[in-house]
């Protein structure tokens, strides 16, 4: 025989089992980290994967200064070209890592520069376009040595 506190009891836990379907963007922010950044950088914009190359080693001794080397498909003409790219890392105490404002007089659309990350992580890269539109591409990099220990 179940007694009623033994049966509320349970019910309860059917109910707290069931809060991650109910509660469908929650669970995908949990998923993606980065996800409620990325809709205040694009204002809630719809972004894009594809047209952004993100080439990282896939194992970095040292997370003081890992290489990355971007790209974005644009002609960069004055109609059609790369207004912002967006460094963004999952693990770092600061996850905007920087931004990189361009325009049609830049010429290309690709950037070489080192990081800093803290762990092992996906690093995700946004490029705004001059159209209004949002692409992403991102890279998974094991960092063996961290660095960024600190928020200060």
């Amino acid at each position: 025989m179940v007694t009623r506190p033994r049966r509320r009891f349970i019910s309860v836990l059917a109910g707290l089992a069931a809060v991650p379907f109910l509660r469908g963007r929650d669970a995908r922010a949990a998923a993606d980290p980065l996800a409620p950044l990325v809709e205040k950088l694009t204002g809630g914009a719809p972004v894009r994967e594809g047209r952004v190359s993100l080439d990282m080693p896939r194992l970095a001794d040292n997370g003081h200064s890992v290489p990355l080397h971007l790209k974005v498909e644009s002609p960069m003409t004055a109609a059609d070209h790369v207004r912002s790219i967006t460094l963004l890392s999952e693990r770092n105490p600061r996850p905007l890592m920087a931004t990189f404002h361009l325009g049609p007089k830049a010429g290309r659309s690709e950037l070489i520069t080192r990081v800093r990350l803290n762990g092992s992580q996906r690093v995700r890269a946004i490029a705004h376009l001059s159209d209004g539109s949002y692409w992403s591409g991102s890279a998974e990099v094991e960092v063996t040595e961290s660095a960024c220990l600190d928020a200060g």
